[in-house]
């Protein structure tokens, strides 16, 4: 009977756990969706690809604070995604999650970075593409499958949009 009340006492614990995670996971997305405005919609006409790479969205954090999640409006889910680059900006489609828009105007960096909430790598295996929603400065953080695309995109958005 010791050991079932044992048990007992730690299921209780790890579900409490669990819903302290759920309650605060909550409070900062409902904190961030009054500061962080909605992210926007891919346009129905995007123009045509200049450059596509396949690979996973990681995360999108406040500009220079990688571990700053946001969370707000499934923001937050790390999921399977398709970057596409068009002359007017990025289409960021995510699998099970909603796909966004980056207006190219609104990017001002594009770098490899080792880390992004949720993800530290060794290598400069990650793009981190940075841009302004509003007065709020993001950086969003892409694992590519294949990393050789990187310095295309870097290029790319260097010359054009004028990303440092």
């Amino acid at each position: 009977m010791e050991r079932f009340w044992l048990v007992l006492a730690i299921v209780a614990f790890f579900l409490l756990c669990l819903y302290g995670m759920y309650v605060g996971w909550r409070r900062k997305s409902r904190s961030q969706s009054a500061r962080v405005p909605p992210f926007p919609a891919i346009p129905d006409d995007a123009g045509a690809v200049l450059l596509e790479s396949t690979g996973v969205y990681l995360a999108t954090t406040t500009a220079g604070n990688w571990q700053d999640r946001i969370v707000t409006r499934g923001a937050g889910l790390r999921t399977g995604a398709v970057w596409r680059l068009h002359g007017g900006g990025i289409t960021v489609e995510r699998g099970g999650a909603p796909g966004f828009w980056i207006p190219r105007e609104a990017v001002t960096g594009v770098r490899r970075d080792t880390k992004i909430a949720g993800k530290v790598m060794g290598t400069d295996a990650l793009l981190v593409l940075t841009w302004r929603l509003g007065d709020v400065e993001l950086d969003t953080g892409f694992r590519g499958d294949d990393l050789d695309d990187y310095p295309q995109w870097i290029e790319q958005l260097k010359i054009k949009g004028g990303a440092q």
